[in-house]
């Protein structure tokens, strides 16, 4: 594989158990290596070493920076900006790549045209086998039609040198990949899917984990704002369900009000709407689960709280981001 090209792997973690499990997936990878594994610390407050030593071979190829959790899109830029090699390769800390998986990144780099400016890899989430997925569970399998993740996504050095790296006005990992990806298209490149393949396992989580995951609506207000009421189109990202939930969260509200107001009938109307809304959206996401008791019982309680929340973080985005221009030089 000597005739590819070199590249380094960044490997953002906030010390989660995983980190371990990437380096020895990546480490077990045979073909064409990483001339440096960069990992990038971003806990807040350290405590105890990274699990470094799980990269064995390329344990003399490791460098740890760190960040001191200035967030994801920070610490990757950090990362980086450090590297020497034409390619720079993004693994987040949750994922394994496969035995082939640096065989056949030779292949996308070789094959990789001058106009190509990044090159991502092909995300497999697996399910349990024996039951149907949770709604978490089914929200990580839809990375695997994810454009430009970062979860395995290789750029030219020089690419994100011109677009200046990541957008570190996106505070976590949403977003800031798509916003990367249409500025490195915007100066020119082509983005590209290659034949790696990177395993994705889903990751435990409290049945109230949808909630703090309506912060990314904020991030979506600032997307508008940097590249246009179309980006969902152009950075091939699904819609969601914003719009459903404003008119959710409408109704509750004129509900309320006319409720306050004595307009019993004009209420009752706004709450019937407002229950019926908020029950498809939870049948929407318990039918095609396992329908489990906690599971039932969790998707109702976050389904009541879920407008509100996304409605109250896209509103926040968009008074914050009002103002918010593209980076220099990428405008």
């Amino acid at each position: 594989m000597s005739d590819a090209p070199a590249y380094t792997v960044v490997v953002p973690t906030i010390g989660r158990a995983c980190l371990a499990e990437c380096l020895r997936a990546l480490a077990e990878a045979r073909g064409h290596p990483p001339h440096e594994v960069v990992v990038v610390d971003d806990r807040p407050a350290p405590d105890g070493d990274l699990p470094v030593q799980a990269a064995g071979q390329l344990l003399d190829r490791v460098r740890v920076l760190r960040t001191g959790g200035e967030g994801p899109a920070a610490a990757r830029n950090t990362g980086w900006r450090t590297v020497r090699t034409p390619w720079t390769v993004f693994l987040d800390d949750d994922v394994q790549v496969l035995p082939d998986w640096s065989r056949l990144l030779a292949e996308d780099l070789r094959q990789a045209g001058e106009d190509v400016g990044g090159i991502q890899g092909r995300l497999q989430v697996p399910l349990p086998p024996d039951r149907r997925p949770t709604d978490w569970e089914r929200n990580t399998k839809g990375l695997e039609n994810a454009a430009w993740a970062t979860a395995d996504m290789a750029y030219r050095t020089q690419a994100l040198t011109r677009v200046g790296g990541f957008d570190e006005r996106f505070p976590r990992a949403f977003r800031e990949d798509a916003d990367l990806a249409l500025r490195v298209e915007r100066a020119g490149w082509c983005l590209v899917r290659g034949k790696r393949v990177t395993r994705h396992p889903v990751r435990a989580a409290h049945w109230w984990a949808s909630l703090p995951a309506q912060r990314g609506n904020a991030d979506d207000a600032l997307m508008n704002r940097l590249h246009g009421r179309d980006w969902w189109d152009r950075a091939q990202a699904p819609r969601g369900r914003l719009r459903r939930h404003l008119a959710v969260t409408g109704a509750a509200l004129a509900a309320a009000s006319c409720a306050l107001t004595g307009r019993r009938r004009a209420a009752t109307a706004w709450a019937a709407l407002w229950t019926l809304g908020t029950a498809e959206f939870a049948l929407a996401r318990i039918l095609p689960g396992p329908r489990t008791a906690g599971e039932i019982a969790g998707m109702l309680g976050t389904s009541v709280l879920i407008p509100p929340l996304a409605v109250r973080h896209w509103l926040r985005g968009a008074v914050r981001h009002r103002h918010a221009r593209p980076l220099r030089g990428t405008g």
